[in-house]
């Protein structure tokens, strides 16, 4: 009778767990450079609008006209960016540009009724993908989410006002 070789059996690496907070920081990595992926990949074609023009539609959907300055900050673009855009979209019909009447200078923006049509289609496309990607999440775990989020907002807020000094 032989002998058969003991069993070898190969150790498992020991895993060390992440910190939530790292596992946070990991997340929202990746969740902002899934953010930059679609933003570089802009469509330029004829008749279809970029992630950047909807964002700039999207801005206006509360039905308050708003200045090029103010859609710059709300879409994190440039103003010469956001005007370029403008120009665009009121050229394509979906915006409509207006002179402030208390300050000539400025020049205020609302959408048009196919504007509100075409946010509107992109709303009913986009919002089933986004209620299911968070459907097994409990109400309040997203708004624990939601302060979460602010108060990263309100962390690289202070980091770029520290930077501008």
């Amino acid at each position: 009778m032989s002998a058969r070789p003991a069993a070898v059996t190969e150790r498992e690496p020991a895993v060390t767990p992440i910190a939530p907070h790292d596992e946070l920081g990991r997340a929202f990595k990746a969740a902002m450079a899934a953010v930059r992926r679609l933003r570089g990949r802009e469509t330029h074609h004829p008749g279809e609008l970029s992630y950047a023009q909807y964002s700039l539609l999207f801005s206006l959907a509360g039905g308050e006209m708003k200045s090029a300055r103010e859609l710059a900050e709300l879409a994190d673009l440039s103003p010469a960016t956001v005007a370029q855009m403008l120009d665009n979209l009121a050229g394509a019909e979906l915006v409509v540009r207006v002179r402030s009447d208390e300050d000539k200078r400025i020049v205020l923006t609302s959408l048009t009724e196919r504007g509100r049509e075409v946010i509107e289609a992109r709303r009913c496309t986009m919002e089933p993908r986004w209620r299911s990607a968070l459907s097994e999440f409990s109400d309040s775990e997203l708004r624990t989410a939601a302060r979460v989020l602010d108060r990263l907002h309100d962390l690289f807020e202070q980091f770029a006002e520290h930077d501008q000094r």
